[in-house]
């Protein structure tokens, strides 16, 4: 006997807060109308006393390795937001470059948020402090603690903001939507 109620494909969303030194990372899914879990996360650090060639290489392997075990669906990623140096810039600028070939290479379609629009989609607030992202990330994922470091919460709620945006994305390439 079938079952008239329609099956819907988890979402499962790579989170990353993309950094040189720091690259933090959530996977999190979501299937149907049943509440957003998270399913893995951690952080990829490159020791600074690598050479700036060998960090590049341990943030694509490191990627390439978290998309192959953890199978997303697509990836959410931090826009660039810089007051800093030109040089760190010019770094993070090209770690960002393997961490979306790691996701293209893989064939996962990437879209990108402000730090703001995580902010206002998880807290309700753009401007909102990073004690109340993690903490919001904890209610909603139903975490026994806040993740940590920040760089990971901010990943998984770059996840959450993306699968908020997903119906409305699909309904936008779909052509259900036009403006």
């Amino acid at each position: 006997m079938q079952s008239s109620r329609k099956l819907t494909a988890e979402l499962r969303i790579l989170g990353i807060d993309p950094g040189l030194d720091r690259t933090g990372w959530a996977v999190v899914a979501k299937q149907g109308t049943a509440d957003p879990f998270l399913v893995s996360s951690g952080l990829l650090h490159t020791g600074s006393g690598l050479p700036f060639p060998k960090r590049l290489e341990r943030l694509f392997t490191g990627m390439t390795e978290i998309i192959r075990t953890t199978g997303p669906s697509a990836v959410a990623m931090e826009k660039m937001f810089f007051a800093k140096s030109a040089a760190s810039v010019a770094q993070t600028v090209q770690a960002r470059g393997v961490l979306l070939l790691a996701a293209g290479l893989a064939g996962l379609e990437t879209a990108e948020y402000s730090p703001s629009a995580a902010k206002a989609a998880v807290t309700g607030s753009g401007t909102a402090r990073k004690a109340q992202m993690q903490r919001m990330v904890q209610v909603i994922l139903k975490l026994q603690d806040p993740l940590s470091p920040d760089d990971v919460a901010d990943a998984a709620a770059l996840a959450l903001t993306h699968i908020r945006a997903a119906p409305f994305r699909a309904a936008c390439a779909a052509g259900r939507l036009t403006g």
